[in-house]
């Protein structure tokens, strides 16, 4: 396929799927249920935490999250007390239990309280509010991310929930969240929170359905989903959009997803 013709293939997908029904089906939803930044970020770095297996186990564990938070997810994260974290212990999905749900309450108050915040912690120090430009590739941006957040004291079990792509992890939940927070709000999918992180330097939310797609559409030659990959498919769609590649995540998902 010649590539105006795939980027017209891209485009036709992106603009029947990134449109405000998808989120009906999908756990962005969750986060797009609130209207306060801090309570949005909140809940969604959770989330996507908990994104992996059958979407609608998500969405519903999700909406459990949110009712353990009293349906004020920012909040809960500044003040809960030890008795209000014991509640949380009930909590699992797939791996995910109540002991790592709690150190992820305590690691996002700590950079909160810390770090300046979520979007903080991603950024070098400094980082004007105004600026919105290239401060680092998105495996370092991750990785100082991961370091900040375990700063706390924590089992060594909940780490393997933040994904750590210099080990070669494709980090699909933490890439996928970063499209969330960081992607313009114009289509009512993604949320656009986030100002210091350029679109640009999105990294594609690799799964099984994107991988799939993308591979046969020519777009991803190597079989492993893994950082590498990543870094193949995100360079190969912005030969399409070198300022936004990662929208069409939307378009290569929802290519596949219908084609199951």
């Amino acid at each position: 396929m010649k590539r105006a013709e795939l980027k017209a293939l891209l485009d036709d997908a992106y603009n029947r799927y990134a449109r405000p029904g998808f989120i009906v089906d999908d756990p962005i939803q969750v986060p797009r249920a609130f209207q306060a930044r801090t309570d949005a970020e909140t809940i969604g770095f959770l989330t996507a935490t908990i994104a992996w297996g059958q979407r609608k186990t998500i969405i519903r564990n999700a909406w459990e999250l949110v009712r353990l938070f009293d349906e004020r997810p920012y909040d809960f994260i500044r003040h809960a007390s030890r008795h209000d974290l014991d509640r949380l212990d009930r909590f699992a999905h797939r791996t995910f239990n109540g002991i790592d749900l709690r150190h992820f309450v305590l690691g996002l108050r700590h950079l909160y309280s810390t770090h300046g915040g979520i979007e903080d912690a991603f950024l070098p120090d400094a980082v004007p509010v105004e600026r919105a430009a290239s401060v680092d590739d998105m495996a370092a941006m991750i990785a100082r991310f991961r370091e900040r957040f375990f700063e706390p004291a924590h089992p060594v079990r909940t780490r393997k929930h933040v994904a750590d792509p210099s080990k070669g992890s494709n980090a699909k939940r933490i890439n996928m969240y970063l499209r969330w927070m960081v992607r313009p709000n114009d289509r009512g999918v993604d949320l656009g929170l986030w100002e210091r992180i350029p679109a640009k330097q999105l990294m594609m939310p690799l799964d099984v359905h994107t991988g799939r797609i993308g591979r046969g559409l020519g777009l991803l030659a190597r079989k492993q989903d893994d950082w590498r990959a990543v870094e193949e498919l995100t360079a190969a769609l912005r030969q399409f959009d070198p300022m936004d590649p990662v929208r069409y995540d939307l378009a290569l998902f929802g290519m596949g997803v219908s084609a199951k």
